[in-house]
This record gives structure tokens, sequence and C-alpha cells, in this order.
């Protein structure tokens, strides 16, 4: 039957435009793509500012769509490869070319092109080499020069996953000081990177996240690198593995890393995940940290931490990743410093104007020696300090090493820190210790930093500022009820003391280091021991009293009550002149005066002991203490002891029984003048603003200044110091300065 017209019509209407469609797909399947490589490589030439250049074939293959549903099943997807990729180099740049690539092959989804947007399912990467270079002026040849900002583009680039393979990266860091080599390499025969490359990354990926997901699989990792190089003159050496397949697109896809890396003496090894990569959304990783010196963490992470001993610690390290807004928790680790364990949590939030470092921590064992090095004090003589070139001179106590104060202004933190038990030489009768630390833009602020000093509490308000050079200082600090037995614990008299030490002081300094600020205090300090008993056998020793020393020690010691005892000291320019300093018990008065000169560590302190009553054989004449901080001399005074031997000879030849008159100390016994010596310590030390000098209101009085020759008239003592009339005065004095502080 003949076809009509109308049907001839719609016949061609149906298939001419399959006939074109067909004519389309056999141009496209038998085109040969490299003749676009001219045309593509000087558009990317153009796009980047740089050379670039397709050297190999360009193959466009066919590959059914994965994922779709509906008719969109039917449009297939092209699979791009091109091999041989070039990426020129800046014109400064040492290497040739920047990057070169192997082949990269990636699948585009046709269909969104309608809608201006670019959607790359998959990107393959195979046998990359990296050459990145930074100049000491921060030009770097990984930023590209894409020409003046046009406003935004209408298109859009939506990137799914990336399969990265063999690869070489080599970094020049002039400005970092950063020289390091990076190999990559998969892991066995990878199946993951064997389906990307095929073009199957649908599956690939959602296989990634299941077995990527599993920290006990092993299949999750699928490559491998390895690092060497130096930074700031410090070998480098890192390797580590990483997942093959890393989504750009599904933030719920973890991508696990493992690395162990070593810069100089310090160490981190981690093993977790990395999600939402694309934006660097999170970090997960349990973390390892060691080092010789956490000081030295500053040039690798930022974060101004002071000087330790070696130190090794683990934990959980957690972060939200956000462009200038990031946060590092580094969550309930445990270690050691030294031979102090440390535990807590610490967080460190990027913000502006400075990043803040955060947390508490705690140490149930602290060494004593391991807190040396925060001042500068774990220098041996003739040796610098850890982070210090200066050498602590052999004649010195002092630490010298200074401060380093620079870089106080780059953070701010507030740390509260507690130490429960302090392990500590005898000497030391320190306990226990807690302190809140904050450092805000540069001015550093101790409040409180609390020592547990025998059976008391050491209590100080340290403000040290940083911004100013030299370093400002202001110490306000408080004794409260620390016991006079366990002062002296290696004393073996001191056993049979009881009785408690109050006391404040004011200071303000400038310098850079421990010595400098003592060196330069001014200020105020006052102490204040209360009613208790003290051994006879220590009172006898300063006045000389040989017969009751010898007595002492064949019959053994016997205590004795404490009037008072009272120091009152006034520094000038590191010099602190002893204003008042009166020890009265019932069996002595004993007298000191004279100066500490803390800038040359020198001692210049004279006792006047005054015995109160008849004492056999005494050659009492007052005590000198001189020499340095480091070698101490105590030593009589000759002149008085010559005169008193010599009128014992003189006595001698004349009456034998005479001889001894000049060894018999006839003092009076005058009674106790602690009510106007105590009396002067109800007003809390004062100190003036740093860099000014310290006006001792006392210095045109010396009269006052002067040790009393002759103690003022009190009460009788009773039997019972906490009903007596000189306890009274104590107590109130004790109280008084326990309210100022």
């Amino acid at each position: 039957m003949p076809v009509s017209r109308r049907q001839k019509v719609a016949l061609w209407s149906v298939f001419t435009p399959l006939a074109l469609i067909a004519i389309v797909v056999i141009v496209i399947l038998l085109f040969d793509w490299n003749r676009l490589k001219p045309w593509l490589n000087d558009k990317v030439s153009q796009a980047i500012g740089r050379p670039f250049a397709i050297n190999g074939d360009l193959v466009v293959t066919w590959k059914r769509a994965q994922g779709e549903t509906g008719w969109r099943t039917l449009v297939p997807w092209p699979r791009l490869s091109a091999r041989d990729i070039t990426v020129g180099n800046t014109d400064w740049a040492k290497a040739p070319e920047m990057a070169t690539v192997r082949e990269l092959i990636f699948v585009l989804r046709p269909l969104p092109l309608l809608a201006h947007e670019i959607n790359v399912p998959s990107i393959v990467i195979d046998s990359p080499a990296v050459w990145l270079e930074r100049l000491a002026d921060k030009r770097n040849n990984w930023t590209f020069d894409t020409g003046p900002k046009t406003g935004n583009s209408k298109w859009h680039l939506d990137v799914g996953e990336i399969v990265l393979a063999q690869g070489n990266i080599a970094l020049t860091d002039a400005a970092s000081k950063i020289d390091m080599q990076a190999e990559i390499g998969t892991i066995g025969d990878n199946a993951l990177y064997n389906k990307a490359r095929d073009g199957a990354l649908v599956n690939a990926a959602s296989e990634a996240s299941a077995v990527q997901g599993n920290p006990n699989d092993e299949r999750r990792y699928g490559l491998r690198w390895k690092a060497v190089g130096h930074y700031n003159q410090a070998t480098i050496n890192a390797n580590g593995k990483a997942g093959t397949v890393l989504s750009l697109r599904d933030t719920d896809t973890p991508f696990p890393v493992q690395a162990d890396v070593r810069v100089g003496g310090t160490r981190a090894v981690i093993e977790g995940t990395l999600t939402n990569p694309a934006h660097l959304g999170a970090l997960d990783v349990h973390l390892a940290l060691s080092g010789d010196n956490m000081a030295k963490l500053y040039a690798l992470t930022g974060i101004v931490l002071p000087s330790t001993p070696p130190y090794e610690t683990r934990g959980r390290l957690v972060a939200t990743l956000k462009k200038d807004a990031s946060s590092y928790t580094y969550r309930n680790f445990t270690g050691k410093v030294g031979g102090s364990d440390l535990g807590g949590t610490l967080t460190f939030a990027q913000r502006s104007p400075r990043p803040l470092l955060s947390g508490e921590l705690e140490s149930k064992q602290l060494l004593f020696s391991d807190l040396a090095p925060l001042i500068g004090a774990d220098a041996k003589p003739g040796q610098a300090a850890a982070e210090s070139t200066v050498k602590q001179p052999a004649d010195k106590a002092l630490p010298v090493a200074p401060f380093r104060t620079e870089r106080w202004d780059e953070i701010d933190a507030d740390v509260k820190f507690t130490g429960r038990r302090i392990v500590r030489t005898e000497d030391l009768p320190i306990t226990n210790l807690t302190t809140h630390l904050k450092l805000t833009d540069g001015v550093l602020l101790l409040d409180p930093l609390n020592f547990g000093v025998a059976g008391g509490n050491l209590i100080s308000t340290i403000r040290l500022d940083g911004k100013r050079e030299p370093m400002a200082a202001m110490i306000d600090m408080s004794a409260r009820r620390l016991k006079i037995k366990q002062m002296f614990p290696k004393v073996e008299s001191m056993r049979a003391s009881i009785g408690e030490i109050n006391g404040s002081a004011k200071l303000s300094a400038t310098g850079n280091s421990v010595a400098a600020l003592m060196g330069t205090s001014n200020g105020e300090a006052r102490l204040l021991v209360e009613n208790g008993t003290v051994s006879k056998f220590i009172l006898e020793a300063m006045g000389l009293n040989v017969g009751s020393v010898v007595i002492s020690k064949l019959f053994g010691d016997k205590p004795v009550q404490i009037n008072c005892g009272v120091a009152d000291f006034g520094f000038t320019n590191g010099v602190a002149r002893a204003r008042t300093f009166v020890l009265d018990t019932q069996d002595a008065v004993i007298n000191t005066d004279g100066t500490v000169d803390l800038a040359n560590e020198k001692l210049a302190l004279t006792i006047h002991p005054d015995s109160k009553g008849v004492r056999i054989i005494s050659l009492r004449s007052p005590l000198y203490i001189g020499g340095t901080f480091k070698k101490p001399s105590v030593s009589p005074n000759i002149g008085v002891l010559a005169l008193r031997a010599g009128g014992a000879v003189a006595l001698a030849l004349v009456a034998p029984p005479a001889a001894i008159l000049p060894l018999m100390d006839l003092s009076p016994g005058d009674e106790s003048q602690c009510g106007r010596l105590l009396t002067e310590l109800k007003k809390r030390p004062t100190a003036p603003p740093p860099g000014k000098t310290y006006r001792d209101p006392k210095a045109d009085a010396p009269a006052a200044d002067a040790p009393a020759d002759k103690p003022a008239p009190a009460a009788t003592p009773s039997t019972s110091p906490n009903t007596s009339p000189k306890a009274a005065p104590a107590n109130r004095a004790a109280d008084s300065m326990h309210e100022g502080s």
C-alpha cells in the first residue's frame, strides 16, 4: 500500500533526530580527541597563567551511568584519559616544571552541564610528581595567576572522589626552612584503586566507606607514604598510611590516616580518621607525642609552651577544622614530663587577635626538679639552661637564663595546674602545688600560685609584663602557718621545735631573668614567729655559750619558750635591709641587722645575742654572716673574744678562781619587747610600681631601725603560752596578717 505524504512526514520527523543522534554518537566515538589538545592546552595555560600541556594521548571512552534513575540511566558518562601531563613553573623556580602526571582520568556527568555544573564523580591521578617551592619573601609556585576577578562565575565545580596512585612530592621552603621529599605508593594490588581507574568509582566509594570506617580492617589503607628531609637543621623522618579513596562529597565517609613523624628530638604517632576533607571538617585521632623539650613544639605548631625535661604523652586529639577558627582538643591525655606524671585536657582554639590555649592539668607525683626549667634553674654551673645560650656563672645561685618573653604576645592562655604531691630533696619542705595561669596579650598572671610548705601554705600572686623591656614584675606573697620543725627537716635539733611562721611580702622588679628580677627588687617583706618552742641547743649555739652547748650534747636538748620572732626587711634596688630582725625567748634576745645584696648575691648580717640570766663559760659575741649565696660564712667577732680571753688570763694570774668571771654572762634578763615589735606587722607590705625605687619611710629614723640594746619591759611570762600576755600580741598580729593577705 503506498505511503501517504502525511506518513512520510511523520516518519522523517521521527527518524531524522534519531539519525542525527546516531551520526553524532558515531562521530564522537570515532573522533580523534587528540585534535583538541592544542586548543585545550592553550585555554588551560591562559586560565592558570602557566604553560600546560597534554603530551600523550587524549582518549574518551563511554561508561554506563551509575547511581542514576529513570531515563537518566540511558545517558552514558564520558571517561576522559589524558597521558603525560606537565604544568610549568614560575620563572624564578629551580625546577623546570611544577608538576607532571603520568595519567589523569576523570569521569564526567553530562546532564548537569545544562545547568552550568561541572560534575566530576571521580578523578584518578596516576604517578604524579610535584615540586613545591617557596622563597624567603614567601612567594610560592603553587599560587596560580588566574587573572583579574570578573565576578562570580555561572559555572560550579563538584568533585566526588579522588584516587591517588604512586607519586613523588618535593618541598623547598626557604621561609620555614624546610627541605623535604616524599614518596607515595599503593599497598599491594589495591582493589579500590583498580575499580576507580576503570570508572566504577561509585561502587568503589561505597566500598571504601564500609572498609575505611572499620578501624580493625587493614584494607582501609590503600597508600603508603614516606618522607625525609630537614627542618631548620633538624632531620625529618616520617612514614605512614592513608586510604585510597578520598571522598570530597560524602561528609560521612571517614578517610583513614596513620603517621609516625620525627622532627629532630620530637616524635608524633597518630592513627585515626579525617572526615569531610573537602572543607577540612574534623579530625579524630589517637596521638602519642614525645620529645626532649616542649618548648621546641613552637616551631612545629606555633603553640608557645615552657621549657621542660623530656616528655611523652598519649591521648585523643579531636579537631574541628574551620578557616581561621579551628579548634584542637587533646583530650584525657596521660604521660610523663621528666620524672613526673602529667595528665588532663588541653584545647587550642584559633581566634582573633590571638589563639587561646586553655584546660586543666594534674600531676599526682611531681618532681620538684622538673619545675627547674620553667625559670632556667636547670643550668649547671658554667653551662646554659635549656632553650638558652646564656651560661650560668659558677659563683651565682640565682638563675640568669632569660625568659623567652618575645613569644608571649603570640598566644593567650588560661590553664589550671595541680601538683598533688611534690617529690623533693629533704632540704625543701614543699608538699604540693596549685596555680591558675593566665596569659593575655603578653602579660602573664599566676593567681594564685600556691605551694604547700612545711604544713602550711605559701600563697602568691605574680604578674609578669612581657611586653615591657626589660620585663616588669609584681609579686604579692603570704606565708601562712608554716611549722618551724618542718622548715628544717634535716636539722636534728629542730625536731624539738614547735610553733608557726606567718608572713607577707610585696615586691616589684624589672629584668628578664630570676637573677635580674631579684637584683632590682623594691618593696617590703615581713615575717612573724608565733608562740611556740624552739630548740634550746640552737639558741645556745647562736650565743656561743660553750658550756651549755656541751651540756646539751651530753644530757639532751630542752625546748625554749618563744615569746616572739619578728623580721621586717625593706628592699631598695635589690638590697634587702633588716629594719627589724628580733627573736625573743625566755632565755635570750637575738637581734640581727645588716643587708642582703641580691644583685651581687652577698650577705652582710650581724647577729647580736643577748642572753637572759647567768651562763657559765659564755664566749658571747656578735656573729658575722658574710660571703655569698653559694659560699656563706659565719664567724664570731675575734676582737671581743680576744678581750674576754685576755681578761681571763690576767685574772688567772692574780686569782685563779676569778678567771671564770669574764666568761660569765650576767645579763639582767630583761622582759620581752614583743608588744612593740608586733604592732609594726599589722600593716600590709607595700611596693612601688615596677621600675620605681622603694623609699624606706624608716630611713630617716635610724634610731628606730637599729636593734635595741635592751629589750623593752613587758609582762612577766606565764607558764601557759596560750594565755600569756606575750602570746596575745603575737596572735593578734598573726590574725591581722591573715586578714590582710
